[in-house]
Parts: C-alpha cells; sequence; structure tokens
C-alpha cells in the first residue's frame, strides 16, 4: 500500500518527542506538509531539526504554543489557518490515589486532554467539510477501556475522547471528512525504560527487561513486549491516508492486544 499525503497539511499536536513525534515522522515520510507543536521554541526548534535530519526534504512548520490554553490555540490557528490532518496527541499522565486527586487535578487533566483537542477540532472541522476532505485523529489509550486504579483521572479523560471522537465524527456525516480514534496500549517513550527498570532486575538486558515487565504487570497483552511509537504512527498514517475513506466513527486499537474484548 502506497500512501502519498503530497499536498496536505497536517498538525500534530503535542510532537516534539515520544509517539506525537513518531506520527509527525511518519506523516512527513507520506508526502505531508507537518506542523510540530510544542509549548516553546526550542523544544519545537529540537524536534524540527530531528524531523528534518530523518526525512530530508520535509516541509515542516514550527507550532510553539501551549494548547492547553485558548490563547495557544488561537496561535496555532494564526500559525495554520488551514489544516487537513488533525492529530490531537497532547496529553498529561500521573499517578495518584484515587482519594487524593484535586478538583484542580481533575480539571487539568480534562483541560489538556480533552478540552484542547475539542477546541481544535471545533476552529479546523468547518473548513475540512468545507472543502470535502479531511482527516481529524484523538490518541486515545488503552486506559480509555481499562481504568487504571493509579490514574482514574486519566482514564476518565481518554474514555472522554472516545464520546468526543465518535459525536465529531456524527457531526462530520457525508462530508468526506472522517473522525476517529486511535487506543494506544503501553507504548515505549522517553522515560519508559527507567519505570520499567524500577519493577524488574536492573541487570537485564532491555529486551527481557520489557518482556519481564510485561508478563509481570501487564499480563493481558498479547504482544508481551511495549509497543513502538512508530507502530501507533502507522495506524495514525493510515487513518490519515485516502485509502481509510470508509473508516469513520471508530476506536481502532494499537494495544498489542491489551484490551481483553474482541471489539473495542
Amino acid at each position: 500500500m502506497h500512501i502519498d499525503l503530497t499536498g496536505k497539511t497536517a498538525l500534530v499536536t503535542g510532537s516534539t518527542q515520544g509517539i506525537g513525534a513518531a506520527i509527525a515522522t511518519g506523516l512527513a515520510r507520506a508526502g505531508a506538509t507537518v506542523a510540530v507543536n510544542g509549548r516553546t521554541p526550542q523544544t519545537v526548534e529540537a524536534a524540527v531539526g530531528a524531523l528534518r535530519l530523518k526525512v530530508p526534504g520535509a516541509r515542516v512548520v514550527p507550532v510553539a504554543a501551549d494548547l492547553a490554553t485558548q490563547a495557544g490555540a488561537d496561535r496555532a490557528v494564526g500559525l495554520v489557518p488551514e489544516v487537513d490532518i488533525l492529530i490531537n496527541n497532547l496529553g498529561v499522565f500521573g499517578t495518584q490515589d484515587a482519594l487524593e486527586i484535586t478538583d484542580d487535578e481533575w480539571r487539568r487533566f480534562f483541560e489538556v486532554n480533552v478540552l484542547a483537542a475539542i477546541r481544535l477540532t471545533r476552529a479546523y472541522l468547518p473548513g475540512m467539510t468545507a472543502r470535502s476532505w479531511g482527516r481529524v485523529q484523538y490518541i486515545a489509550s488503552d486506559s480509555a477501556i481499562v481504568t487504571p486504579l493509579e490514574m482514574i483521572h486519566y482514564g476518565m479523560s481518554k474514555t472522554a475522547l472516545l464520546a468526543v471522537s465518535r459525536g465529531f465524527a456524527k457531526k462530520a456525516a457525508g462530508s468526506g471528512v472522517t473522525v476517529n480514534s486511535v487506543i494506544a496500549g503501553p507504548t515505549h517513550t522517553e522515560g519508559v525504560e527507567d519505570f520499567v527498570y524500577e519493577l524488574v532486575e536492573r541487570d537485564l538486558p532491555w529486551e527481557e527487561a520489557q518482556r519481564a515487565f510485561m508478563r509481570g504487570h501487564r499480563p493481558q497483552s498479547l504482544l508481551q513486549r511495549l509497543i513502538e511509537p512508530e507502530e501507533i504512527a502507522a495506524m495514525v498514517v493510515y487513518l490519515s491516508s485516502p485509502q481509510a475513506s470508509a473508516t469513520t466513527g471508530g476506536a481502532l486499537r494499537v494495544d498489542g492486544g491489551y484490551v481483553d474484548a474482541i471489539v473495542p
């Protein structure tokens, strides 16, 4: 399958590292002009440089803006007025005892993980429908379905994204615009190796360590290893393509079989 996104512009929120950076790279390789987003000019500049090394000749637009705020969203729309592909990847996570999560923390997780995506969808969806082509995606998590005891506020925000995605898919019905969410499973991102080695023997080689971690702490996984960000990016690039024109309103799993269900 050859995916060609030449002539399309994509905005990937929270794309200076991890899954977001992998998605930005995948879209650039497919020919899209990619807007890379982070909160500071320094982190965005570094990410843009790294992407151009991986994809020589890539068309990249730096978007330094805190998209968890209305002002940040306005700045992004000012820098990139028209977007054909919107990937809502921005998110925060953290562990906390369920009874100790404050009102402010509940609000922060909703603001960053959910409302930021809603604002940008609200800003860009009308242009997509007017042009009769567009792709909107929300990067969710297995936590949307398997609520983690240590991260109920995070799970709540990811569950909300599934509802938001389905709702906006209905809003875009018949327009040529597709709206989907991607359910990412346990992923090998920055800092996760330290987390894994906190739970398994430190002298194990990484491949053995992550498999020991998955067996002991994520036994539901059928993949039995962490997912690489590029594997999630592959699904996102496909959903961004013309080939995915009949896939909308869905919650597609790249979870390594972590969620024990036949359908999401």
